[in-house]
Parts: C-alpha cells; structure tokens; sequence
C-alpha cells in the first residue's frame, strides 16, 4: 500500500472552532497552509506527491472550507489556531509552507514558535506589518485599480463581482489575460474564492480581525534561523518577499516563470521539485540546531 491510498481525516477543537485537517504519508511532519482565497483543497496537486516521503497535513483555517465559523466580536489567532492543531495532533515540529496569506501565517508562526519549525517556504506570501510605498504604488496603476474596484465589490456587497476582480488580480496576475492562463485553474479559484466569500459567517469574518503578531514580521525577518525557501511568481504584483527575501538569514529565493499568485497550480510538477529538491538537499532538522 502506498502512502497516499489512506487520508486520515477529522476535525480538531481548538480555541473555540473546528479545524477540518487532513493527512497523507510517514515521514518527518510536513504542514501545508493555503491562501486566504482558497482552502486545503488548493495544495491537490501537493498533497499526495509530498505524501510519499513526508507525513502531509493539510487543513481549512477557520472561516474556510470545511472548518469552523469566526465568531463576531471574539478575539482569534491563526498562530495560536495551527500550534493548537499542531499539538492535537501530537507534532513537536514540522516542515511548514504557506502561500499569500497562510505564507504571511506561517512567517509569523516561525517567529511565534521557532522551535516549532524545522524548514520555511512561503510562496507569493504576505509579510505582516508590510505596507507599499507611494513609489511602488505610482509603478503600479493597475494594481492599485484593481483593489479599488474589490473594495467597492465588497462594499455593494457583490461577491460575483469581486470574485472577478480577484481572479484577474491574483490568479491572472497583473499585465496578463485572463486566456493566458488555464481555464481548468481560474475556475478552481473562483470555486474555492466563491464558497469561502459566501459563507454565511462572512459578515463576521468581515468584522473581526485576527490577534495580530506584535511585532509585526516586517522588520524582524532577520531573526529568521531556520532554513527558508522563498517562492515567487514571474507575473504576480508587487511581493514584499521580493525586496525583504534577502533579510532572512541564507534564504534561497525562487521565481517560477509564466506563472502568478499560485505557481503551485500553474506549474506544479516543477513547482513539487523545487520544494522536494530543497527540502531533500539538507538535514534540515540537524541545520536548525546548528543555527539555533
């Protein structure tokens, strides 16, 4: 029997939600968060692949996919969400990679909890704290048109509409059309963005914010002391990885070509070797002690 024919599944109570998670394979604990227009079912093409040598967990953070509802007005932490799902499922330490919003989680995570972490990947993430300057706005119109017109979707609230505007921003990514990528992936997104966006707590999610990280990674990425692999993509919008990537400590950084926000589903299979050559080419564990 291979190590993808059986998923354990279930549902963690923690702070207060349920976390639906999955997992996959044997081996050192290799987690996977998505980003915050997707779900776990984003990393498919991930999830079995990395099974065959790791022990893969993927989840729905709260107010995503399968988990649980975001209660207005009650303070939360994503960071506090994955140690506590982490712990429930007895991990003391784990690979960790995130993209776009769950690689800014999974940024802050490693700065919360080092000694939780044995490698960093995180993919067209976001960095907490981060904020564009007006020069880097000026370079960019069409960007800074696009998130006007998702504001004035979500302030009409017109889901259809700003679902659009999201997948030309992220999924097309900035100075593409929308023919040039696959059809096949658009619609996964919009799926995924669509049921995420729709969800009957969205008012709530709308409303309450998570416990930020204080302080924020900006400015901290130096304290960075585990292995890191930055990925990137070729057509995405401004990244802050791409100017702060140099600020972590021996960070390998990687930009995958002809795709945008998720080069994982634009070109996974060279996407699946990048992160198994990195992670393959070490002793990661044996690494992060060395620079603890």
């Amino acid at each position: 029997m291979s190590n993808t024919e059986w998923i354990q599944t279930g549902f963690a109570e923690v702070n207060g939600t349920t976390l639906y998670y999955e997992i996959a394979g044997t081996g050192h604990p290799f987690v996977l968060v998505h980003g915050h227009l997707l779900d776990r079912r984003s990393w498919d093409e991930q999830f079995a692949v990395f099974a065959q040598q790791y022990k893969v967990i993927r989840y729905d953070q709260r107010g995503f996919g399968d988990s649980g509802l975001i209660t207005k007005g009650e303070p939360y932490s994503d960071r506090q969400d994955l140690y506590e799902l982490m712990h429930f499922l007895s991990i003391e330490s784990a690979y960790l990679m995130g993209v776009s919003g769950g690689g800014a989680l999974a940024i802050d995570f490693t700065l919360e909890h080092p000694e939780m972490v044995d490698a960093l990947i995180p993919v067209t993430a976001g960095v907490s704290g981060f904020r564009p300057s007006e020069e880097v706005m000026q370079k960019h119109p069409d960007v800074v048109r696009l998130y006007l017109g998702l504001n004035e979707a979500f302030e009409k609230h017109d889901i259809t509409r700003a679902v659009e505007i999201s997948l030309e921003l992220w999924t097309d990514g900035p100075g593409r059309l929308p023919v040039q990528v696959a059809p096949s992936i658009r619609e996964r997104v919009r799926e995924m963005t669509t049921r995420n966006w729709e969800r009957p707590d969205d008012e709530a999610q709308a409303q309450t914010s998570p416990v930020p990280l204080e302080p924020p990674a900006v400015g901290r990425l130096s304290e960075i002391g585990v292995p890191t692999l930055v990925i990137l993509g070729e057509w995405d919008g401004p990244n802050p990885l791409e100017q702060l990537a140099a600020e972590i400590p021996r960070a390998k950084k990687v930009v995958i070509a002809e795709t945008a926000h998720h080069p994982f589903l634009e070109k996974p299979a060279q996407f699946n070797q990048i992160v198994l050559d990195f992670l393959g080419s070490r002793k990661l564990v044996a690494d992060k002690e060395t620079t603890a």
